[in-house]
């Protein structure tokens, strides 16, 4: 079997959660999916399932974080710095907010975090695949 991260995301308004990670690029996937849940597609081994706080419940009593708060930043690559800041755009245009932390532009790396409708950073970025290339290949 393929290695898949599943990331469960607690959400106060799921159809309204729905919009804006499909504002974003996720897919639904309707099999994975009810009226308490969303299983929203970012790639083949990355999903994102939105659960209201009732579905939320059956998998652990542990408290909601409080508005406000993190517990963890979930990152994704983009294919361009211009697909961050469509990104942090639809984010902004869907019920999110741009720019949770200051813009990261490093020159071989540039990076914007946002915040989903319940409060859940995600941050986007782009790296220069020739900063990645070992030190022998780059000249």
């Amino acid at each position: 079997m393929t290695k898949m991260i599943f990331v469960s995301l607690p959400v106060t308004d799921l159809q309204a959660s729905i919009a804006f990670y499909r504002a974003l690029g996720f897919q639904q996937n309707p099999q994975f999916s009810d009226d308490a849940s969303a299983c929203m597609v970012w790639s083949e081994a990355i999903y994102a399932m939105l659960l209201t706080h009732a579905k939320w419940r059956t998998f652990t009593e542990r408290p909601l974080p409080p508005p406000g708060t993190s517990a963890v930043m979930l990152s994704l690559a983009m294919d361009s710095s211009d697909a961050v800041d469509a990104m942090n755009r639809a984010a902004s245009a869907h019920g999110g907010r741009a720019d949770v932390n200051p813009v990261q532009d490093l020159g071989f790396m540039y990076a914007r975090d946002l915040a989903d409708p319940d409060d859940h950073l995600w941050g986007a970025f782009w790296m220069d695949p020739a900063a990645l290339a070992p030190a022998e290949q780059q000249g």
